[in-house]
């Protein structure tokens, strides 16, 4: 599956109308706004806005570590990670198929570290099953319940910027 199969789907709602108005501010900017405010104060403190210098602002604002899969079915001492720092595992999750319970319910859980800045992030994702998947690559040697299912995973912020991109696969099995 190429980006621009799904480029269209992989897009975050938007309000109509709404438009930015203020310009951006630094954290050391919000930290000095209200600074006479004690409960302000404690609210900036807890978002981590503070007096210190927020440090170098020249690398990219967000950095995603990794994607989990939890559930409260899985094993004891199971565990379905993918660390999205290592290339290797980011081309073997496409490749090589997580297996995924059948009619079980989990949570997918990000972790990134914020590097500098205020920002929000949007967690996209686009799935495709199986039958779409083995049309479209017209594996004619495979059966539909060898071909795994494939999902497109993208963290964005408010101005579009992308800080992960990944597909990964997984399969459906009647257990983990």
């Amino acid at each position: 599956m190429s980006a621009h199969d799904d480029e269209h789907d992989l897009v975050a709602s938007e309000t109509p109308g709404y438009k930015v108005t203020a310009p951006a501010k630094s954290p050391e900017e919000y930290a000095q706004m209200d600074a006479n405010d004690e409960s302000l104060a404690r609210w900036k403190a807890s978002l981590g806005i503070g007096a210190t210098p927020a440090g170098d602002a020249s690398g990219p604002k967000v950095t995603v570590l990794s994607m989990e899969l939890a559930s409260p079915t899985l094993p004891p001492g199971k565990t379905i990670a993918l660390d999205l720092q290592n290339p290797t595992a980011l081309a073997d999750a496409k490749k090589v198929p997580i297996t995924i319970k059948e009619g079980v319910e989990y949570n997918v859980l990000i972790r990134f570290k914020v590097n500098h800045s205020i920002i929000s992030v949007r967690y996209l994702q686009l799935l495709l099953s199986s039958a779409l998947v083995s049309r479209l690559i017209n594996w004619s040697k495979c059966s539909d319940h060898m071909v795994p299912n494939l999902t497109h995973i993208r963290v964005i912020d408010d101005d579009k910027e992308v800080y992960a991109d990944f597909e990964w696969c997984f399969k459906l099995a009647k257990e983990w």
